[in-house]
């Protein structure tokens, strides 16, 4: 299990940091019980490791102007790697498209898309998705509204797993 390689402490400290990023590494080390110099030693090695791969505000899309959120079920004509690779490549570049997941099953992909209105949403659809290479079929569904959306991991989940296995 890959959360196993790390030790107590460095689990705690992904744990704040994915709780408060802002945080400065004083408070950080207050919070896992030991110094400022060490801390700040692990979470540099966290960073290098992979474990931390950015930081990142929370921004309120509604705020902004991003009224409308999509989620687009795709389905390609064709599997072969280089036909996922380059419809991934395609999501990569449409700025709408805020993630991109590859499915197992009758839908070959799942796009979480955002846009201000319908209207932009539906010249996205019609002139880019439906209509790039490869792609044999779309369905879309509109979020009415968000019952949660939580970042990151559970990391009590995570703790309570590598004590069993303790």
């Amino acid at each position: 299990m890959a959360g196993s390689k790390l030790d107590p402490i460095d689990r705690h400290i992904l744990a704040e940091l994915q709780a408060d990023g802002r945080m400065t590494n004083v408070e950080l080390a207050k919070r896992v019980g030991i110094s400022a110099p060490p801390c700040l030693r692990r979470v540099r090695t966290l960073e290098e490791s992979g474990y931390i791969k950015g930081y990142h505000a929370d921004v309120d899309a509604r705020e902004l102007g991003f009224e409308v959120q999509v989620f687009a079920m795709v389905r390609l004509q064709s599997q072969a790697e280089a036909d996922l690779s380059a419809f991934e490549a395609r999501c990569r570049a449409w700025p709408l498209v805020r993630e991109c997941h590859m499915l197992n099953g009758e839908i070959d992909f799942i796009l979480k898309c955002v846009a201000p209105d319908l209207s932009t949403f539906q010249s996205f659809l019609t002139a880019e998705l439906t209509a790039a290479d490869n792609v044999a079929s779309v369905k879309t569904s509109l979020v009415i509204r968000c019952a949660k959306d939580e970042p990151g991991l559970p990391f009590d989940v995570l703790e309570a797993r590598l004590s069993k296995s303790a």
